[in-house]
């Protein structure tokens, strides 16, 4: 499908250079009540639609269609107790949700909600703001919100708070990775860095189709940056009983989970307008009255409904799939997705180069690229896996392909000086009380020392 990415020349970016000063302020406003009523539905959504797919009530029968929950939560966030942490930089510790708050709001701030429409007899973009690094910028921005939650978790002077931090951090530096480099790929064929410029470039074709694995590297890379399940890791409750926000409480607490919804629409929207088209409507919608409905204020209708399928889709993954183990979410993030990027950046700059340089035909090109790839394939699969010798620990057990294997000696736990977990395979002997519960055991008591 990439035969079908093509380059073309760049149009100027939405000027916005003669909008008033009030037009700017409309604008900001709008998009800062969009967001804080979109998550409020977000929530809603996410209750019912969880209910229904895990066949269970949940906190969402209050009041008709369960509308009145949102009110109870917000009204539980805002009356809840607040407390200040005697360990806790205190300065960092207000300023962390401050900015995971912050960051979050800026994100929609270049991202197109429609063409030029007329607003109050002025024409306008129907976007705060445009630029020719735009892309640049929203990367930069979701990198600088993860310091609110590592400053989160290290001020508190806590623990768990602590190691929720770290794996948010290792998890936003995996995942920004594989995001950034699936972005790449839509800069070449759209020959811009510009939110405008990328939707204007989707007129014939959008670019889900002709990068689909770019598209797919993106969306499970979207899942991981925002910690949603099934990459929730950071706020493993059964491991971290929350992560970075455990010693928040109230306010505090809203700001930090705010944050955390508000990202979830920031990733549908950038979804939207680098992959889905952005405010297109859809085909065949689009060939209705020659585009009329590519014109004035529809497009906001499309951008939104995009953005609402994008969403969905995460709060359907949420009630299917279970919590990866950490190695294997690192694992998927270092060795599969960042390398498929990698290779599908390489191809796309190729193509590109080839048409624009050259008088190759696209076909012969698509096909020794193909088959290039398939032979990479037919070699990676015939290679045997090479096993691991087996080996043998400090304290004499097996070691296969890393894992200890069972072993008819118990398992010291006080071996090193302090008590530790046996290994997988490795048992601990059994205790002298299991024979005294078990019935018609003759269990004989040692003389006690004088």
């Amino acid at each position: 499908m990439i035969a079908l990415a093509f380059p073309f020349d760049a149009h100027p970016v939405a000027d916005i250079s003669n909008d008033p000063w009030w037009i700017v302020l409309i604008k900001a406003v709008f998009i800062l009540v969009f967001l804080l009523v979109s998550v409020l539905m977000a929530l809603w959504v996410e209750r019912r639609g969880l209910g229904r797919m895990q066949t269970r009530p949940g906190p969402n029968v209050h009041g008709p269609f369960g509308l009145f929950q949102a009110i109870g939560d917000a009204l539980k966030l805002v009356l809840k107790e607040d407390f200040m942490l005697k360990g806790a930089d205190k300065f960092l510790y207000l300023l962390a949700p401050f900015i995971a708050a912050f960051t979050a709001f800026m994100v929609y701030a270049v991202l197109p909600f429609g063409p030029e429409a007329s607003m109050f007899g002025h024409t306008t973009p129907l976007q705060l703001t445009d630029f020719p690094v735009a892309v640049l910028y929203i990367l930069a921005i979701t990198a600088f919100g993860v310091y609110g939650i590592v400053l989160g978790g290290w001020s508190s002077n806590s623990t768990y708070p602590l190691l929720g931090a770290v794996r948010s951090s290792a998890q936003v530096i995996s995942y920004e990775l594989a995001m950034g480099l699936s972005l790449v790929s839509v800069f070449l064929v759209s020959g811009s860095m510009s939110t405008s410029q990328i939707v204007d470039a989707q007129t014939r074709l959008w670019w889900f189709i002709a990068l689909l694995p770019a598209f797919i590297v993106y969306i499970i890379s979207m899942v991981g940056e925002v910690n949603r399940l099934p990459f929730d890791l950071p706020e493993a409750e059964g491991e971290l009983v929350a992560g970075h926000m455990v010693e928040y409480s109230s306010m505090k607490f809203a700001w930090f989970f705010l944050a955390e919804y508000i990202n979830m629409f920031n990733v549908s929207g950038v979804a939207v307008t680098l992959f889905l088209g952005g405010w297109r409507a859809p085909w065949p919608l689009s060939m209705i009255g020659d585009g009329m409905l590519n014109t004035g204020w529809w497009p906001m209708l499309w951008f939104i409904a995009k953005v609402w399928i994008v969403m969905f889709f995460m709060i359907w993954v949420r009630g299917t799939l279970v919590r990866f183990r950490y190695d294997q979410f690192m694992k998927l993030g270092w060795k599969v997705l960042i390398p498929v990027a990698l290779v599908w950046v390489a191809m796309v700059a190729i193509v590109q180069g080839v048409r624009r340089f050259t008088d190759i035909p696209l076909t012969t090109l698509l096909m020794v690229i193909g088959g290039v790839f398939a032979v990479a394939i037919v070699i990676m699969l015939l290679i045997p896996e090479k096993k691991k010798p087996e080996t043998l620990t400090d304290d004499g057990y097996e070691l296969t392909d890393g894992i200890v294997t069972d072993s008819d000696e118990p398992f010291d736990a006080f071996a090193g000086g302090y008590p530790v977990p046996p290994l997988p395979g490795q048992h601990l002997p059994e205790s002298p009380r299991a024979s005294r519960r078990q019935p018609g055991t003759a269990v004989v008591e040692e003389e006690a020392d004088v």
